[in-house]
């Protein structure tokens, strides 16, 4: 029995060293491993408590590798998908929201580049702009070049 709650707790430990995993990730992952005996509530307790698990890396790793490529919805719906609470994800979206205008231009001007000459490619660049998770306002604003250029 000993050697199966270290195996889980094996099983945990690999897949927080190759990333941060939230602890609902992480109990998705192993509740298929699980074998008679195991406790996988103490375990991610412990991990918790010993700081193996954290909720603010999750969020800053989530923040770091995915920022430049997507809006605050987006990346609030990928923590969400994660378990984290509402107050993280309040936080989240705060500390998200100050950056989003660059974001979404330096995002938008790496796709496009120079400003839509129809509806069409305005449509285009909108929609590309709002699949990545920017606000209506945010993608207009690009598109504009409020904050930018030649205001």
């Amino acid at each position: 029995m000993g050697f199966a709650k270290l195996s889980l707790k094996g099983r945990a430990l690999k897949l927080l060293s190759q990333r941060e995993h939230s602890r609902l990730e992480l109990q998705r992952k192993l509740v298929g491993h699980v074998e008679e005996g195991d406790d996988l509530n103490a375990i991610l307790d412990e991990l918790e408590k010993r700081g193996f698990i954290s909720v603010q890396r999750v969020v800053e790793s989530v923040i770091h590798s995915k920022a430049r490529r997507y809006g605050s919805a987006r990346l609030v719906q990928e923590l969400r998908s994660k378990g984290l609470d509402d107050d993280t994800l309040r936080s989240a979206a705060e500390q998200l929201r100050d950056t989003e205008l660059q974001r979404a231009h330096a995002l938008w001007l790496q796709r496009f580049g120079s400003r839509p000459q129809t509806p069409q490619e305005r449509m285009k660049q909108m929609r590309f702009l709002a699949s990545r998770g920017f606000s209506a306002e945010i993608a207009s604003k690009v598109l504009r070049g409020k904050g930018f250029e030649d205001e």
